[in-house]
């Protein structure tokens, strides 16, 4: 063997004891080594934003905006205080797309390989159903999590900004300005990211179906999960041999979907501030963008200042619910809702146990998915409250904004730019807990359940 080859050798061997210590550590405390993970990233980028050559001014940024950016490239949110084409530089704009990649591919990761720790703590059976859920072929293996999501997610991508480079170079950009917007808009809109490089955003765009359909398609797969990706690619027309969470979150999310256009055309439909002077087809056009990014995409093709109150009420209820777990979107997630309603009708029905597609749904999912949005509406309530106290805002702006923080959703009644420097770190704190914190409780609640070797009497508390 070569000195050549002994290296070689060398550098695979130390890979592969880096890979398993770092599976051990996921394996040892997964919430821990996620929180550690996304901070010391967060702080990374920050530190690249308050360089002044990141700048688009050459002077460095104030500390409050560059940990703000930071945190809401990383969490994959697209909130901003400061305008992303005018602020940053090149480099400033590469460092934020470089974060929400990372923050997306991390997400994906990270929630993945918790779903293969919660596994391990199960029987045999329930191991084997969830390692077949995750279609991954050793079940917690770092390894081979972080290459299927690089490349299934670098796939799309690669797609997306295919599609999309053509078109700027039609309206008239110069190559290299055609090639970095399509590569910022695909990533972004895969990653439900939201972040944009042009000052007005997307809004010149808004009849651009070129544009439009590739980025409403890159949020609406980026949305879905890694795992239900993964399923759809291997049985994409098969619905029978597709798992449940599969199921639930497709017609979760295609209903939510319907449902959020119909409401949200419906109350802006006479609306000349945003939709009211367009013709028919636009105005579907618009309340089906609006829908598809309510529940994180961010991109936004009106001032939401001019819609309708009743418009942003319903856009919270979106933003609050999310997309699908195991993905780059944020909030409580389509199965936590979808397990909750399915849960109403079984004891409207009378039924001893929750079914759906003839598959019992276990109590202790449904402990957790109540725990998940009672725990996420009181932390919402707190951020309110605080902002509220602090800026003096009006409730309905301040919730907006608060929800969307913590949705990692990314649309914006305009408040954060205007917001005190306190209220700024305090969404910071809420698009971080908002992208960790579901998972890490949710995690952390599924590995806590224990078995007791008695039952104490029955009691039923009058309830309403």
């Amino acid at each position: 063997m070569t000195e050549t080859d002994t290296k070689a050798v060398g550098v695979v061997s130390t890979l592969e004891r880096i890979r398993d210590v770092l599976d051990r550590t996921v394996a040892a405390s997964p919430s821990r080594m996620a929180i550690f993970a996304f901070s010391l990233v967060i702080v990374f980028f920050s530190v690249m934003l308050l360089l002044p050559i990141s700048s688009a001014d050459g002077q460095s940024v104030a500390l409050h905006h560059a940990i703000f950016t930071a945190t809401s490239a990383v969490t994959v949110t697209g909130l901003t205080t400061v305008s992303t084409a005018t602020q940053w530089s090149f480099f400033g704009q590469l460092m934020i797309l470089i974060a929400f990649q990372i923050g997306g591919l991390g997400t994906l990761t990270m929630t993945s390989l918790l779903a293969m720790a919660v596994g391990r703590k199960l029987g045999l059976r329930s191991r084997l159903i969830a390692q077949e859920a995750m279609n991954i072929g050793k079940l917690g293996e770092l390894g081979s999590v972080l290459r299927t999501v690089a490349t299934t997610s670098i796939g799309f991508e690669a797609t997306i900004a295919l599609i999309l480079i053509p078109r700027f170079l039609l309206l008239g950009e110069s190559f290299g300005e055609s090639i970095w917007h399509g590569i910022f808009y695909a990533v972004s809109a895969f990653n439900n990211a939201g972040f944009t490089p042009h000052s007005d955003g997307i809004v010149p765009y808004g009849h651009d179906l070129w544009i439009l359909i590739p980025i409403c398609v890159g949020v609406f797969i980026g949305s879905l999960g890694f795992p239900v990706i993964l399923v759809i690619q291997q049985n994409p027309l098969s619905f029978s041999r597709w798992n449940l969470t599969t199921k639930l979150t497709i017609i979760g999310t295609v209903a939510l979907m319907f449902i959020g256009m119909a409401l949200w055309g419906l109350f802006e439909w006479s609306n000349p501030k945003t939709i009211g002077d367009l013709n028919f087809f636009d105005k579907i056009l618009n309340a089906l963008f609006a829908s598809i990014m309510t529940r994180s995409g961010g991109f936004n093709l009106v001032d939401m200042n001019d819609a309708n109150p009743i418009t942003l009420l319903i856009t919270d209820v979106l933003m609050f619910i999310g997309g699908g777990s195991a993905s780059t979107a944020g909030g409580i997630k389509i199965t936590t809702i979808t397990v909750v309603i399915l849960a109403v009708i079984a004891e409207a029905r009378g039924d001893t146990f929750v079914v759906a597609f003839n598959r019992t749904i276990p109590d202790s999912v449904l402990r957790i998915a109540i725990s998940v949005i009672m725990m996420s509406a009181i932390i919402v309530f707190i951020g309110t409250a605080m902002i509220v106290f602090l800026s003096g805002e009006t409730l309905d702006r301040v919730l907006f904004e608060v929800i969307s923080a913590y949705a990692t959703c990314g649309l914006s009644v305009g408040l954060s730019p205007v917001l005190p420097p306190s209220c700024i770190y305090v969404l910071s704190v809420l698009m971080f807990v908002g992208r960790i914190g579901i998972i890490t409780v949710a995690t952390g609640l599924a590995l806590r359940s224990r078995r007791r070797l008695y039952k104490f009497p029955e009691e039923r508390p009058i309830i309403g």
